[in-house]
């Protein structure tokens, strides 16, 4: 027997989706209230405060066909990457040094925002990020990669792919690649001047790369939500009814929701002594004009602060 639930009287079930039901209507139409709602409040809507990070898993030698591999949980943001390693000819004016190919996919199953098809744009700019980030470190020296000089070389393949994404992509997927790479080992090879061929003595024991271990880095992105005003009449405080501003914001670790709210962007890549290897920023969109140089030398200052402090938890949790 079925019962219609009495509108005047709602019980607390039906009450509760229902305000759940508005509050998902109201962040469709106004995601910056919505957020600057929270932020008022000191918290972000998935319950961390502006500062704080999300929960970080690791865990490798997940892929067994692979010479190494990694998974990686951000949050919500989940990357699996794997190491594939060939013997390939080095380059004419490179003879002893081999080949590190980073590559990441977002795959539309990982995301709505991400479409089927050739790799996006999104994809592509990410790739290049990573690539810059592992090479320009030393992490492993090409150098290291070679079997034969002018002859034979390794080139290993480092790709990763999202299984689920909640945002910030770079720092899941260089962290991935990172452990992945820790994960990674070698057969001995020779090659014969004879044949022209590299032998791999499979059944010996496999080696680990010889990556630079005091070079070891992990990213650390930032966010500044710009001032967002809630439109009069959508703020439902006491005694109010006009329209109010907060000021910028720095956010830790911004989530899927956030980044496309976000005024300007800040990625710190720091090695595991604790040295700023590299920082990068930038504006988004429109808003991110609104802000002047001095504000965001001060954000930028914040971030490498905070990402000294973060870089050594992730360190610990890569050994």
């Amino acid at each position: 027997m079925s019962v219609i639930p009495d509108e005047k009287n709602p019980t607390p079930t039906n009450q509760v989706q229902s305000d759940e039901l508005r509050a998902q209507i109201f962040q469709r139409l106004h995601p910056h209230a919505y957020l600057d709602r929270f932020l008022t409040e000191g918290v972000r809507p998935d319950g961390r405060t502006p500062e704080e990070w999300r929960d970080v898993f690791i865990n490798v030698g997940s892929i067994s066909t692979a010479n190494g591999s990694a998974l990686v949980r951000i949050g919500g943001t989940t990357i699996i990457c794997g190491v594939k390693a060939e013997i390939a000819e080095p380059e004419l004016d490179t003879p002893d040094q081999g080949f590190l190919v980073p590559n990441i996919d977002l795959p539309a199953i990982c995301s709505p925002k991400f479409k089927p098809g050739p790799p996006s744009e999104e994809a592509q700019v990410l790739s290049e990020r990573l690539n810059a980030a592992l090479v320009s470190t030393q992490l492993l020296p090409l150098t290291r990669l070679c079997i034969e000089p002018g002859r034979s070389v390794w080139c290993l393949y480092v790709d990763a792919t999202c299984i689920n994404y909640d945002g910030n992509a770079f720092d899941a997927a260089l962290l991935a690649m990172v452990a992945a790479l820790r994960n990674t080992t070698l057969p001995e090879c020779t090659y014969n001047e004879e044949t022209g061929r590299t032998t791999c003595r499979s059944r010996t024991a496999r080696r680990p790369l010889p990556l630079n271990e005091d070079k070891v880095i992990v990213g650390l992105s930032f966010g500044v939500v710009p001032t967002p005003s809630i439109p009069m009449g959508l703020d439902t405080s006491e005694g109010k009814n006009t329209s109010r501003t907060t000021g910028p914001i720095l956010l830790a670790d911004p989530t899927a929701f956030e980044e496309p709210l976000l005024a300007r962007v800040v990625t710190v890549v720091v090695d595991v002594q604790g040295r700023v290897v590299s920082v990068e920023g930038g504006v988004c969109g429109k808003s991110g004009a609104d802000h002047d140089e001095d504000e965001g030398s001060t954000f930028i200052e914040k971030s490498l602060q905070a990402a000294q402090a973060r870089a050594k938890i992730l360190h610990q949790l890569l050994r």
